[in-house]
């Protein structure tokens, strides 16, 4: 089982990593609708593209390790690897794992990621990060994924992803959910979490971090992932997943 690096200069227990990780996801599941049904299927079309579960696992831009977390109980036996540029995030996946899964800094706007994720990965998931970057360096993160996946292996890409008549294996008619309660809870979650007297030194850094680099924004209809990945060379790419607005794109190398 792949160990976890620690959080240098935080005072966070255990307890408060989890209870933190708990509300994030609760957090999440106000901006994906079904987010469940979502994780459930990835997770499916990883065990059914190979055949067998997983044994490399990549997640990036994973946060604080919800979904790593549960791909890494799914599969035990799987040598799961967390993601993030965030040091926050970073801190509350290590503090609570205990193990579970490796953690690992790394920057998708940068193609150094590559370096420190290595390669022959069975799946690669990233959920809602890549809205981040700009299209410019999308098309680049396509071309990386495809680097870091073994042969046959399985990327997902789950985001805000505009339906334009790509067929799709799950179709909702769920309306987008509700933009602005979500927003306050995201705001009040990172408004708790700077009371943390253990986080704020990783507040600060993270703060530095991004001052440089607001998010982008960047969202493209699904039809244009799908031709992206293709044109990285991916073998096979279609829309595995939708709700609404999002969607997961799943592509084999």
């Amino acid at each position: 089982m792949a160990t976890t690096t620690g959080a240098p200069g935080t005072a966070l227990d255990r307890t408060q990593a989890i209870r933190w990780r708990q509300t994030w996801a609760q957090v999440m599941g106000g901006f994906v609708p079904h987010l469940a049904s979502l994780e459930e299927t990835l997770c499916r079309a990883a065990e059914t593209v190979r055949g067998r579960a997983p044994s490399r696992v990549l997640d990036l831009g994973g946060g604080p390790g919800v979904l790593a977390e549960r791909m890494a109980r799914r599969w035990p036996d799987a040598a799961v690897t967390l993601m993030d540029l965030d040091p926050v995030l970073l801190a509350l996946a290590r503090g609570a794992l205990d193990g579970e899964v490796r953690t690992l800094k790394g920057d998708l706007s940068s193609p150094g990621w590559v370096a420190s994720a290595g390669g022959d990965h069975d799946l690669i998931t990233v959920v809602m990060t890549l809205h981040y970057l700009p299209p410019v360096q999308v098309r680049a993160f396509y071309d990386d994924a495809r680097r870091c996946l073994a042969s046959g292996g399985l990327l997902i890409v789950a985001d805000l992803m505009p339906d334009d008549g790509v067929p799709s294996l799950m179709s909702a008619l769920d309306p987008a959910p509700d933009e602005a309660a979500a927003e306050l809870a995201w705001a009040q979650w990172w408004g708790g979490v700077g009371e943390v007297k253990g986080l704020r030194p990783l507040l600060a850094q993270r703060a530095a971090a991004f001052r440089e680099r607001p998010p982008a924004e960047f969202t493209a209809p699904a039809s244009w992932h799908v031709a992206i990945a293709r044109e990285a060379g991916f073998g096979e790419a279609g829309i595995l997943w939708r709700c609404g607005r999002h969607a997961a794109l799943a592509a084999v190398a």
